[in-house]
């Protein structure tokens, strides 16, 4: 089942990785690097939601979703009330668990209640302003949104839909440079103010920001 859901979300351009027990889930969530953690209930090492309840008492904040064949009214309350953000219970169609992830990834975490730095490069979300070694550098919008998404994922692929996505929305009509142009933009003003950081593009795929080597 894993596999097949893994392999499904990858189909649709979602990056995603996956482990088997608790105590694999519990180092990968506390990494930081992640949108939203899918978990199930039945684990070989232990109950999914002790993990659930554990990273809450230590006040992480990524989105969870229990993804599990328990579905009943009282399953599902203690779910939410160990600390899940989502609760879906199998069968489901892949299609509603791709609109719950999206939802949860919208709500956050984000970077939007604090400060993200990496190398010289710093954001701050709540006036949305960008700074190289605290120089501010002018974006446009569009420009700001596309880098906010990159450094949301350091060092890690960010695919080009997403990156749409996160720009743009249904009624926005899109040229089929446009995300490229952003970047092109982008790069050339981190470059004049002396970056620490580079945007790499991955053919066919997408970009990642990383410090220049």
């Amino acid at each position: 089942m894993a596999r097949a859901l893994l392999e499904a979300l990858r189909r649709r351009d979602v990056l995603a990785d996956h482990v088997s027990t608790i105590s694999d889930a519990d180092a990968l969530a506390r990494d930081g690097s992640y949108d939203v953690l899918v978990l199930d209930r039945r684990l070989p090492d232990g109950e999914g939601l002790n993990l659930v309840a554990s990273l809450r008492r230590s006040r992480h904040s990524v989105p969870i979703l229990v993804l599990t064949a328990l579905g009943s009214v009282d399953h599902r309350v203690d779910g939410l009330d160990a600390g899940a953000d989502d609760y879906l219970a199998k069968p489901f169609a892949i299609e509603e668990l791709l609109a719950r992830l999206r939802a949860l990834h919208r709500r956050g975490p984000s970077l939007s209640d604090k400060y993200a730095h990496f190398g010289n490069l710093s954001i701050d979300p709540r006036s949305n302003e960008v700074s190289i070694a605290g120089s501010i550098i002018e974006l446009r919008r569009r420009e700001y949104l596309v880098l906010e998404a990159l450094m949301r994922r350091p060092n890690r692929i960010v695919t080009r839909s997403n990156l749409i996505e996160a720009v743009y929305t249904l009624d926005d009509e899109i040229e089929s440079n446009a995300l490229d142009a952003h970047i092109s933009r982008i790069r050339k003003k981190l470059a004049q103010a002396e970056a620490t950081v580079e945007i790499r593009a991955v053919r066919n795929i997408g970009y990642l920001i990383r410090l220049k080597t």
